[in-house]
This record gives structure tokens, C-alpha cells and sequence, in this order.
């Protein structure tokens, strides 16, 4: 069974339905730790051979963030520059992380398909986060395909239940290594790995 790291930041939880919502759906589960920055950190001062302690102990990082302008709130941003360092996490002895999986959890107010080159915000998810992509490969690791949750500002409170039930499903898949590196490679997010049809059954059995 794989262990599942989960950085989450969101700088206003209270406000949030859908990561509030997230969050509840995976506490507890058996293989993931939830670790809250800004929490642990309210005042950005991270403890990195905490944090680097924790990234040993596990086999995949998962980033859990609202889509901020296009990229993460700033504590991921400092979490990255200060616990990745150099000849620990990346270059010629920098192997501490060699193996493991990467990925990011984000939800976005805009439609999918207005993350596209002719919609509204130009490029796709995956451009936003090349940046994920390429610290993950600097750093040796293999980055999963991202899960994303689109259109949040008008989901409708009768959603979200099922929403957090499909994260934590695929939370579980993730954990027990049921998809396939051809399906993960394949995906264009890790939602397409759990059919929406296949929980609706599993409901009504």
C-alpha cells in the first residue's frame, strides 16, 4: 500500500465549500496524511527537516490547492523554495525523492472548456501547471496527472457530496496502485480514472 502525502493551502477555508468539503471527505483514510500549511504555518516559517521528514516517509505528494491565479497560494510557493533544496531534493546527490510520484489537487471557478487555447483563459490546466511538471522531473520524481475540479463557483450544494466522494475514491485507487502507468499516462486528468457511472453503482448496490 502506497503512501499518500496530501500539502494542502488554502488561505481561506471558510470560505471555501468544495476543499472544506475535500478535506472532511479523506480525514481519517487509512495510507493518507493531510497536512494543512497554513495551519501548521500561519506564519510561513517552515520547518523544513519537519517537511523533508514527511516527504521520506511517503511514496506520493499530492498538492491540494484552489487554482489562484493560475498557479497556488504563496505558501506552496515557499514550502518549494525552502524544503526542495539543492543536494537533498535535486541535482548530482539530490536523490532523496528519486521514485516518487507528484501531482496537484486544484479546483477552478471556470469550465474545462474555458481552459482550452480558444476559451476564456487561453491555455489548458496542464500549461498553468508546467511548472509542478517540471520541479517534479527535476527532482527525479513522476508527475501524475492532475485532478481537476472545474466550475466550482456554480456547483450546485446537492454535487458536492458525490464531488468528494469521487476524491476519495481516487485517493484509495492511488493508495492500492489500481491504475496502470499506460492509464495514468493517458489521462488528461486523474478524474477521468474513476467513472462517474461506476460510483453512481456502487451508491445503488
Amino acid at each position: 500500500m502506497a503512501k499518500i502525502l496530501i500539502l494542502f493551502a488554502h488561505p481561506a477555508l471558510e470560505k471555501s465549500r468544495i476543499h472544506a468539503g475535500l478535506v472532511n471527505s479523506v480525514k481519517g483514510l487509512e495510507g493518507v496524511t493531510l497536512h494543512d500549511l497554513y495551519e501548521v504555518y500561519p506564519d510561513l516559517d517552515i520547518d523544513i527537516e519537519r517537511e523533508q521528514a514527511l516527504l521520506l516517509q511517503h511514496d506520493t505528494i499530492l498538492f491540494q490547492h484552489p487554482f489562484y491565479w493560475y498557479s497556488a497560494p504563496a505558501i506552496i510557493k515557499q514550502w518549494q523554495d525552502l524544503v526542495l533544496e539543492h543536494g537533498w531534493a535535486y541535482g548530482h546527490t539530490g536523490t532523496a525523492l528519486k521514485g516518487k510520484r507528484m501531482g496537484n489537487v486544484v479546483s477552478a471557478g471556470g469550465s474545462k472548456e474555458s481552459y482550452t487555447r480558444g476559451g476564456h483563459h487561453g491555455f489548458t490546466v496542464h500549461e498553468f501547471l508546467l511548472p509542478f511538471r517540471q520541479t517534479a522531473n527535476l527532482c527525479n520524481m513522476y508527475y501524475l496527472p492532475p485532478l481537476v475540479i472545474h466550475g466550482t463557483h456554480r456547483m450546485e450544494n446537492k454535487d458536492l457530496p458525490f464531488c468528494c466522494q469521487s476524491y476519495r475514491r481516487l485517493l484509495e485507487n492511488l493508495r492500492d496502485d489500481r491504475f496502470t502507468q499506460a492509464e495514468l499516462e493517458e489521462a488528461e486528468y486523474l478524474n477521468d480514472l474513476t467513472p462517474a457511472e461506476a460510483l453512481k453503482e456502487d451508491n445503488q448496490g
